[in-house]
């Protein structure tokens, strides 16, 4: 019985039988869940009676479930742990799930069904207000129905639903091809993150490297054969402490050029799926009357519009500007009075910042590692979310996994119930991709079986143990996994009635608030005394090294808002600049970055081709939405530092209308439900000292 296609899971959680599932069940589990999918689609269309809510709008939404299933299972599996055979079937797969998706989108049967409930339920009546009591569950049922309705009908429309049968055949026939060539860019990404190593054997070379950073990178030429020296790589644990610390700058650079050149001009070369991606992309804005994929995007955003994101985003820019050119400044004087240094480059700004960090503030990050263990911060991170929230995470070890990495916890709300079931898979692997990511196994909501509540992933490549050492963690290791774990609470604090709604399922720059929200804690007293412990000594973290973080908080804001905003802009150009007009993407991308280099650029590194958030994500012509959601987190956040950090009301204010809602509201009624207001702007520019 191939594992993916049973119909029922005895597990009492009803946890995927990861351990049972193998390659060679996926592709006769997506044929037989196609199959059963379009049966499905075909008893929709002939059904005889009128169209309602119930036959036509929660036919869609509980529709093709099994192949849900299949395919969920799949592409987490792809990015999380998968071998080239394993990412060869997404070449096959994916093209099946787009002419599928796009035949339901374009159905002018199905279309036509939706419309009539759309303007039966819809269609000239005022969108229902937020209630003021959250337990006025009818209701929340009434305003999450109409919101189904409305999504559902919009999403046909963008979808192709208005396009004539040519342009409907080209609109599946770009959605086909374009399913490819993003697992295809994701795997060249990593392909050419796993094939450049740096294999040191001399002591000299490895001057000022920490202690701790030197064992892992034994331990890592141990486990790639080496017969003796270290070995760095390009993963995020080992790149950047070396970046930071390598006191040889040859070094240093040569490691700099291997990460900034990552599928470029190399034998993963990304350029060509770069350029045909832009093409495809433009061709489907256009056919759907657009003017160019970021406008078609924008529509369904908070931002509402392309020149709403930009203003938005050019004001930060005009703030941070003058501050990230003082501190470029500032680091170069100091480069050069300290060793020399005539111009500074790319691979020197870790060093050198580093080293003035720990002039100006007598600290450097790396003196936090051994209050960091990573199991002593996962249970800190739980004791937080307890005292905010009140929740509490279980560890379970009878749950099926799919590497003997990952560890499985429930979750449990302060009344004992089950929330959901969390996956945590926190170091890198060959076949992981690189990076850190939240994705959901199943939205809580309503199913053809009742009820259920969701299983989610957190996903990262934290600095991993070794055989003499445990995972010590950097403090931006710290806030990656607070900051993972807040998408998960949107999942696991999901009180929806329809799937659909459920969680994450939100507007793009709205996805942002809640995890970007829970990084905050890691950065107040209160929250660290729950946690952070020496290693081997139980001793507390000593408020001197506190003290000195904090005030070192906001050591180059400056610089970190220009990067931001330079991959904002950068993606903003690429979805709104013909691609007819785009010759060579390396020329282009330097031109439109050139306004935002602080240190000299050169030939031979490229971003755009290792840009996995918007060729190979869903974050095109959206990157933009991490300083937008920057915003509403930080003037969500200022509420909290008025009531105390771990106030109750102001928790439950929180839960209830922002993680619990998901997409049943648009999110301005939602935020402005939680601050009492609208938006403050400021208050981001404000918290990083930049007005």
């Amino acid at each position: 019985m191939n594992p993916l296609l049973q119909k029922t899971r005895n597990h009492r959680l009803k946890a995927i039988p990861f351990d049972e599932i193998k390659l060679e069940h996926f592709m006769p589990a997506f044929e037989a869940a196609l199959a059963e999918a379009r049966a499905e689609i075909e008893t929709l269309k002939s059904n005889p009676e009128a169209p309602t809510f119930e036959n036509t709008i929660m036919a869609l939404e509980d529709g093709g479930e099994q192949l849900t299933y299949v395919s969920t299972i799949y592409f987490n599996l792809l990015g999380a742990h998968s071998d080239a055979e394993f990412k060869a079937l997404a070449q096959k797969i994916s093209p099946m799930l787009a002419e599928f998706n796009s035949s339901i989108a374009t159905d002018p049967a199905i279309f036509a069904r939706v419309k009539m409930v759309y303007d039966a339920e819809v269609a000239g009546k005022p969108e229902p207000k937020l209630p003021p009591n959250m337990k006025e569950k009818a209701a929340l049922k009434a305003a999450e129905r109409y919101r189904l309705i409305e999504r559902n009908y919009k999403g046909f429309i963008r979808g192709g639903a208005l396009l004539s049968d040519d342009k409907k055949q080209r609109f599946t026939e770009i959605a086909m091809e374009l399913s490819q060539l993003s697992p295809k860019f994701n795997d060249n990404v990593l392909s050419a993150t796993n094939s450049f190593i740096l294999h040191l054997t001399d002591p000299e070379d490895l001057k000022g490297i920490p202690e701790g950073v030197l064992e892992a990178a034994a331990f890592t030429a141990r486990q790639k054969g080496k017969e003796s020296g270290w070995v760095f790589t390009l993963q995020p644990s080992s790149f950047s402490p070396f970046i930071t610390y390598c006191q040889k700058r040859e070094l240093r650079q040569k490691m700099h050029q291997a990460y900034s050149s990552r599928a470029f001009k190399d034998e993963h070369d990304n350029q060509e799926i770069v350029k045909r991606t832009l093409q495809l992309r433009q061709e489907c804005a256009e056919l759907l009357g657009y003017k160019n994929h970021a406008e078609y995007v924008l529509e369904d955003r908070m931002a509402l519009s392309v020149e709403n994101a930009m203003n938005f985003s050019e004001k930060v820019f005009e703030k941070a500007l003058p501050a990230a050119k003082k501190e470029v400044q500032a680091v170069a004087d100091f480069a050069r009075e300290l060793d020399g240094i005539a111009t500074l480059e790319a691979w020197d700004w870790g060093y050198y910042s580093n080293k003035l960090k720990e002039k100006l503030f007598q600290y450097d990050p790396e003196e936090l590692r051994p209050w960091f263990k990573v199991e002593n911060v996962i249970d800190g991170l739980f004791k937080i979310a307890n005292k905010i929230y009140g929740i509490t995470m279980k560890q379970v070890f009878d749950v099926p996994v799919y590497h003997p990495e990952v560890s499985t916890w429930e979750a449990l709300d302060k009344d004992g119930s089950y929330l959901g079931l969390l996956y945590m898979d926190l170091f890198p692997r060959e076949t992981k991709r690189g990076g850190a990511w939240k994705s959901s196994l199943f939205g809580q909501g309503m199913y053809p079986d009742g009820m259920r509540r969701p299983q989610v992933m957190i996903v990262g490549s934290l600095t991993p143990s070794t055989d003499t050492k445990p995972s010590l963690l950097r403090m931006d290791e710290v806030r990656t996994l607070f900051h993972e774990f807040g998408h998960a609470l949107h999942s696991l604090l999901a009180d929806g009635y329809y799937h659909g709604l459920s969680g994450t399922s939100v507007l793009w720059d709205f996805v942002e608030l809640p995890s970007q929200i829970m990084e905050n804690w890691v950065l107040e007293a209160e929250a660290l005394r729950l946690f952070a412990t020496h290693y081997e000594t139980g001793e507390a973290l000593p408020k001197e090294l506190l003290d000195k973080m904090l005030a070192a908080k906001n050591f180059n804001a400056g610089n970190f808002n220009i990067t931001q905003l330079r991959y904002g802009f950068l993606d903003m150009a690429w979805h709104t600049t013909p691609p007819s007009e785009i010759k060579d993407v390396d020329v282009f991308e330097k031109q439109v970055t050139q306004r935002f280099a602080m240190l000299p650029v050169h030939l031979g590194t490229n971003t755009s081709c290792a840009f996995s958030h918007i060729f190979g994500g869903g974050y095109a012509a959206g990157y933009y939405s991490y300083k937008w959601a920057e915003a509403l987190d930080a003037d969500a956040w200022s509420l909290f530092e008025e009531r105390g950090i771990f106030d109750k009301d102001t928790a439950d204010k929180f839960r209830n209308y922002i993680l619990a809602r998901g997409n049943a509201f648009h999110p301005q009624v939602l935020f402005e439900a939680f601050r009492g207001r609208a938006l403050n702007p400021d208050a981001m520019l404000k918290r990083d000292g930049l007005i």
